[in-house]
């Protein structure tokens, strides 16, 4: 099979075992070191984030030449298609370097509608969460299942995630915080994992602010394709990253929704 014979979805496959390959090695290591990328704050990075992205690179240029590549350690690379890779070598590098098995490997692909395949990969614990237009599925050490998301339309009932209490701003804060105080049970700490875990109808919101594309339009795709719904925090999409709001159902949207844009 030549390279053009291959589906996008095989292709993206490809780039996570290639991002699978070059990261294990370094998780639970002794000796691996992280860079810090912000002079106020912690943003780390490691070898295993650089390594990840060129690997994934390295399939897109054998494979999709003519597409564009958005990645988190080497930026953005031009293409000629209308069709542009996101890439997220390591969502989660606090947790990557902590020893947590929540953070994942995102591969995405979009054109000017926004993103219509994704992959959320988790290398340690072996799980590939993937959707497309035709279909959302894990692939994992207990087999292969459709994702579809929870029916849950009662804030009294849902489970909320994110990944900082802090939730951004102090304004953001309170807004998810006004949710928050509505629902069953919150949990924070989960990075990509937190929107896998609602594609495989596990939780029913995610909320999140001062993301980037490359944190959020991988689990648009899986999201979408297992029946939830994500925007921003107005209701519009949420593709370039900014205040998300993913849920498992339209019920659930609007309801978490309508609290966001009054708080």
């Amino acid at each position: 099979m030549t390279p053009a014979d291959q589906t996008d979805l095989e292709v993206a496959n490809l780039a996570a075992d290639a991002a699978r390959a070059a990261i294990l090695p370094h998780f639970r290591s002794a000796d691996l070191d992280a860079d810090n990328k912000l002079d106020a704050g912690f943003d780390p990075v490691t070898v295993a984030d650089r390594a990840a992205e060129q690997a994934m690179r390295a399939v897109l240029a054998q494979h999709r030449p003519n597409d564009g590549i958005l990645g988190e350690e080497f930026g953005e690379t031009p293409g000629s298609s209308g069709r542009i890779w996101v890439l997220d070598p390591i969502d989660g590098t606090r947790g990557f370097i902590s020893g947590t098995p929540t953070w994942g490997v995102l591969v995405a692909l979009s054109d000017a509608d926004g993103p219509f395949l994704g992959i959320v990969d988790q290398p340690y614990i072996g799980e590939r969460f993937s959707g497309d237009r035709d279909h959302a599925q894990l692939v994992g050490p207990h087999g292969t299942r459709r994702l579809r998301t929870r029916s849950t339309a009662d804030l009294s009932d849902a489970v909320l995630f994110t990944t900082f209490p802090e939730v951004g701003t102090p304004e953001e804060g309170r807004a998810f915080h006004s949710v928050s105080a509505q629902v069953k049970l919150t949990r924070y700490g989960m990075d990509c994992y937190a929107y896998a875990l609602l594609a495989a109808g596990q939780i029913d919101l995610v909320i999140e602010a001062s993301l980037n594309p490359y944190d959020i339009q991988a689990p648009i795709a899986v999201i979408q394709a297992a029946g939830g719904v994500v925007t921003d925090w107005q209701g519009d999409p949420a593709h370039n990253g900014g205040r998300v709001l993913a849920a498992a159902n339209v019920q659930i949207h609007a309801k978490a929704l309508e609290i966001l844009r009054r708080t």
